[in-house]
């Protein structure tokens, strides 16, 4: 554990990406604050984030919800850097979109208003996903971070259990970016594709449960027959990398491999002979979606590394279900 680095904070603290992230973060040296729901009755475990190592007299946990955008103040005050990770789910499509953008995006101001007021507060590094960036109808392999997705082209061609997300992700980001160049707020996106690996939060992430649709057999996870990949760790760390590196600017996309669903078929036949897994010529006349590649290039020209491979991030996210019960 290296020493001092100063206080940051990271909202959504019990979420699969910001309960790594705080991981991470302790193991480097930093005093962190994050965020939780509140808890009226005091029901949930939060002992994943207390018992980390590191995390005595170096974490601090505060109540706070996008909800209410004012309730992000204690937590930030004094803080040097924040990760906005926190993002409001609703793939079940219970929420109208307007209703769920709206809160993503107060929240988020909110959040970035409390980084002003704190005088403190030195970059935001915020969430963003590559729902925000690959859904506009253009035909290609790989997208950089001129990109954006295309809100009407969302609501016309995609699911509204997904579109929903994808629309309140894109129009949050933006809305981020806009504040910190009218504020003179430095803020930093980092865009990952979908993330793997292990977990420490008590929920199985949904894009764990997707990245192991053969697996489980969720057959309706088979739509994604080409996807881009990364593993948690590297996100994390692709976090941490942005918020100290100090000529970062506006968006990073942060993914390292593309898979098919067909020559994931082939690894993971080969690596987990025990679980009936479909062959790949089973699979090759299903029909689905094909999402492009991420270019990573712009973070890579930072000096950033990837450090997993793609058998690493399933090996990961197998040994981690395995070890909780849900493989």
């Amino acid at each position: 554990m290296e020493g001092d680095k100063g206080t940051v904070c990271v909202t959504g603290g019990t979420g699969f990406i910001a309960s790594w992230l705080i991981k991470r973060l302790l193991e480097e040296g930093y005093s962190v604050r994050t965020t939780v729901r509140a808890d009226p009755e005091n029901k949930r475990d939060l002992s994943f984030l207390t018992s980390l190592p590191g995390a005595t007299g170096k974490l601090e946990i505060f109540c706070a919800d996008l909800s209410d955008p004012d309730s992000f103040d204690a937590a930030i005050k004094g803080s040097t850097g924040v990760f906005h990770v926190a993002t409001p789910v609703d793939f079940g499509n219970k929420e109208p979109e307007e209703i769920i953008t709206e809160r993503a995006i107060s929240g988020t101001l909110g959040i970035l208003k409390a980084c002003m007021k704190s005088k403190t507060v030195k970059r935001v590094v915020y969430t963003s996903s590559a729902s925000a960036v690959v859904f506009n109808g253009q035909d290609l392999d790989t997208m950089d971070e001129s990109f954006w997705s295309d809100v009407d082209f969302v609501r016309e061609k995609i699911n509204p259990d997904f579109g929903s997300y994808i629309i309140s992700k894109t129009l949050t980001e933006r809305a981020a970016l806009e504040f910190g160049a009218q504020h003179g707020l430095d803020v930093v996106t980092v865009i990952p594709s979908l993330v793997v690996g292990p977990f420490i939060c008590p929920k199985f992430p949904g894009s764990v449960r997707s990245s192991l649709a053969l697996l489980l057999g969720n057959r309706y996870g088979f739509s994604f027959l080409k996807t881009p990949i990364v593993h948690v760790d590297d996100v994390a760390r692709a976090h941490i990398f942005l918020h100290e590196y100090s000529d970062a600017k506006e968006r990073y996309n942060c993914s390292s491999h593309i898979m098919s669903l067909e020559k994931l078929s082939e690894l993971l036949r080969a690596k987990y002979p025990e679980f009936p897994i479909p062959t790949p010529e089973s699979i090759a006349e299903i029909k689905g979606l094909e999402r492009p590649g991420l270019s990573s290039k712009k973070l890579l020209n930072t000096g950033f590394k990837f450090n997993y491979g793609v058998e690493e991030m399933f090996d990961d996210a197998i040994n981690c279900c395995k070890e909780k019960g849900y493989l």
